[in-house]
């Protein structure tokens, strides 16, 4: 909440309505063309309204009575609307129509809008309006412009609320009804685990029983057997408390922008902490524990696995500070921190894009670094413009040499991809606008098959 002040030293001025009043004296101008003494009308009639335009104004508020705020209703995040709510209070005893105007930032509206609303003596006024995040990040909104006037209209004065404050745009959150498939198979996987004790399904120690032939020797306990007098077998059950390590590139090539299924344009990031979130929220619920690294020329982003509401919102808080960089990632670099981080086996999804250059990626050797001891789930987010022209057959000379470079780009990215499956890699190629969903897919395919 704020106090208004007088946006510039002469913040008042006349209507459209006044103004149009005063030019209808010029009309004593036709009959005063016969008889001269009606001109004098025009000017009685100018000085009138100037006269009852004088009293109006004087009748207005200053602005230093008024108060004004800006709440907003949820936090905003892309891919959702945000309500806004104005409000505007005053201890003067007329009421006045107003005009606010709020400055926000592009991220948040492209052109301020200006909104109506009365103003009642000694009661708050509001009103709500709702944008769309066009952009993920920290940004800071601008002030309140309130133009009011009377009930007759003659006279407006401008004023100005300095409501600056810092926002936060999150990425896309998905809800729990978006996510009731995902949820769903998580927990039938979970019960059928549960219900499955067999060899295989993991190294966690579920419990002790009598050797069957056909047991692994490797499991049998030999201090039990040597307390009963005769072979014993540990079960195993899939672990629950597994760490996932969302790995996000925030280099050059995520700064591309692509269209998702709304025709929003967004950028190779903002898909990724969208992707991001979606995957923490359903390995969260599936027990295991969620860390985080965003990485550029240097580590942007570093959070050790976690679980709870509260790591969600840590996690959450991290994702909307990521931006992208102009210059080349630095993958080796982002690998020697994982590996100090997380010594023990553990899930890593990757989210990358590889370069146009002729050399191996840099992240294609910072993945192979990592598969001898994690799992990786190596994402490539493909351009869906490139790929459009791959597909097309050319008319003349410079659609085929287009389609061709096309074409070579797409092959190298499958013949860099298949290297690395080779090295037991779990890849992807996908659009940033169906990244989601073959995540969510490929996650729990592991989680079923317990590879970790």
């Amino acid at each position: 909440m704020a106090t208004c002040k007088p946006r510039s030293r002469f913040a008042f001025g006349l209507t459209p309505r006044a103004l149009t009043l005063l030019g209808l004296g010029f009309l004593w101008l036709i009959p005063g063309y016969y008889i001269p003494r009606l001109a004098w009308v025009m000017l009685l009639w100018d000085a009138l309204i100037l006269l009852i335009a004088l009293g109006d104004g004087l009748r207005l508020p200053r602005p230093s009575t008024i108060t004004a705020s800006r709440t907003w209703l949820s936090a905003p995040s892309l891919g959702a609307s945000v309500e806004i709510e104005l409000a505007v209070t005053h201890s003067n005893r007329i009421l006045f129509d107003c005009q606010l105007t709020d400055d926000l930032p592009p991220q948040l509206l492209e052109t301020p809008i200006t909104r109506p609303l009365r103003a009642y003596s000694r009661v708050p006024a509001t009103l709500r309006y709702a944008v769309r995040p066009r952009e993920r990040g920290d940004v800071s909104t601008g002030a309140l412009y309130v133009r009011y006037r009377s009930t007759l209209g003659l006279v407006s004065r401008w004023a100005i609320a300095a409501l600056s404050q810092p926002i936060r745009i999150y990425p896309e959150l998905r809800t729990a009804e978006d996510q009731q498939l995902f949820l769903a198979k998580s927990r039938r996987i979970e019960q059928q685990l549960r219900l499955m004790r067999q060899r295989g399904l993991g190294r966690e120690f579920e419990s002790l029983r009598e050797y069957r032939p056909g047991d692994d020797l490797r499991d049998l306990c030999w201090t039990a057997s040597a307390r009963r007098g005769e072979l014993v077998t540990r079960q195993f059950q899939a672990e629950r408390s597994q760490s996932v390590w969302i790995v996000l590139d925030t280099g050059r090539l995520m700064r591309a922008s692509v269209a998702d299924s709304r025709a929003q344009r967004y950028t190779k990031l903002d898909f990724a902490c969208s992707t991001a979130v979606a995957l923490a929220q359903l390995a969260i619920y599936s027990g295991d524990r969620v860390g985080l690294i965003g990485y550029g020329r240097r580590i942007q982003q570093q959070l050790l696995p976690g679980r709870g509401p509260a790591h969600m919102r840590q996690f959450l808080e991290s994702l909307a500070q990521l931006e992208s960089e102009p210059s080349e990632a630095d993958h080796l670099r982002a690998t020697a921190i994982l590996g100090r981080l997380q010594p023990r086996r553990s899930l890593i999804l990757w989210v990358t894009d590889l370069a146009e250059s002729s050399m191996r990626p840099e992240v294609i050797d910072g993945a192979a670094q990592l598969l001898h001891r994690h799992v990786v789930l190596f994402v490539a987010m493909a351009q869906p413009e490139v790929a459009a022209i791959a597909r097309v057959i050319p008319s003349n000379v410079e659609e085929m040499f287009r389609s061709a470079a096309a074409q070579e780009m797409a092959s190298r990215r499958d013949l860099l991809l298949a290297r690395l499956r080779e090295q037991g890699a779990i890849t992807l190629d996908t659009l940033p606008s169906e990244m989601t969903a073959s995540v969510l897919n490929h996650y729990l395919c592991i989680k079923e098959r317990a590879v970790l």
